[in-house]
């Protein structure tokens, strides 16, 4: 079990790159949100220790 393809991103970005990293935010969050939520890391019941 691992982390679902497209949930993870890289991008080098310099921190005289502002605008950059706004657009890489942007663009990662918008394709995370249309994955939805996570499967396996959601529970189906609550745990009781």
């Amino acid at each position: 079990m691992g982390i679902e393809p497209g949930r993870l991103h890289f991008s080098w970005i310099s921190s005289a790159e502002a605008t950059k990293y706004v657009d890489v935010a942007r663009e990662v969050a918008k394709e995370v949100k249309a994955l939805g939520p996570a499967k396996h890391f959601i529970k189906k019941r609550a745990e009781v220790a």
